[in-house]
């Protein structure tokens, strides 16, 4: 029997999501404490990949065991998850689904702090000079909608076989110190929307134009496109089916 998993972490104490070679990742912490509870190896598979330090207010994973599960196993598992993972749901989906390939769109928000706030240290980047115009990073935003092509905002050493997505989505909004970059896509590069982001932050202090952003894509070449701004502002926020 197949089930899925709805659950969310602050990745600043992780190394990614996935299982990794002497580092911490949360994929470990979830299968150690799924064997632990059944007394057996099990392990789970994720909905995506969150490079290090990277958060997620929504993930999903799926493991399979022929079992029934009880009623508190949502309970059992936060007891043994560290206090930065947290376990929302654990339901019996069929044997076919994949919490991975079935996914049809998923959306991520990349938080920057404009000025200096010591309680947001560890989820946005702080900007604390000039203030980025929010309107012309909109504008060079809507280009991302016209294009399938993004290898300009992947980091260069991946073993993908494409770098063609279908980017639904891309907007800033600004609430007081806080803006906040919406995306959503079908899939995402490695890197990608940080390095998106970096790029925009460039249009928006004035050293990159509307112009000059679609040429950047259009390059298909990661020394053109912006820095990749740190992880601890993305957040994975929505995972659909």
């Amino acid at each position: 029997m197949r089930y899925f998993i709805e659950l969310s972490y602050n990745g600043k104490k992780y190394h990614g999501w996935q299982i990794q070679p002497d580092v911490i990742s949360v994929q470990e912490k979830l299968n150690h404490a799924i064997s632990t509870i059944f007394q057996q190896k099990t392990e789970v598979v994720g909905a995506g990949r969150t490079d290090t330090g990277v958060h997620a207010s929504q993930m999903f994973a799926h493991f399979d065991i022929d079992l029934e599960l009880k009623d508190n196993i949502v309970f059992k598992l936060n007891s043994i998850l560290p206090n930065d993972i947290s376990v929302y749901k654990v339901f019996l989906v069929d044997d076919e689904k994949h919490v991975r390939f079935d996914a049809t769109s998923r959306s991520y928000e990349y938080r920057i702090w404009l000025g200096r706030n010591p309680f947001l240290l560890d989820f946005s980047w702080q900007i604390h000079s000039q203030k980025p115009d929010v309107n012309l990073m909109n504008e060079a935003a809507k280009l991302l909608l016209e294009y399938e092509d993004f290898q300009t905002f992947s980091k260069v050493k991946t073993d993908v076989y494409t770098f063609n997505c279908d980017v639904t989505e891309a907007y800033w909004k600004q609430q007081g110190d806080e803006i906040i970059f919406h995306i959503s896509a079908n899939r995402f590069l490695r890197n990608m929307v940080r390095a998106i982001v970096g790029t925009l932050v460039d249009v928006g202090l004035g050293k990159v134009s509307k112009e000059e952003f679609r040429v950047i894509i259009e390059s298909k070449n990661r020394g053109n496109a912006g820095l990749s701004v740190p992880a601890k502002g993305l957040f994975l926020t929505n995972i659909k089916y």
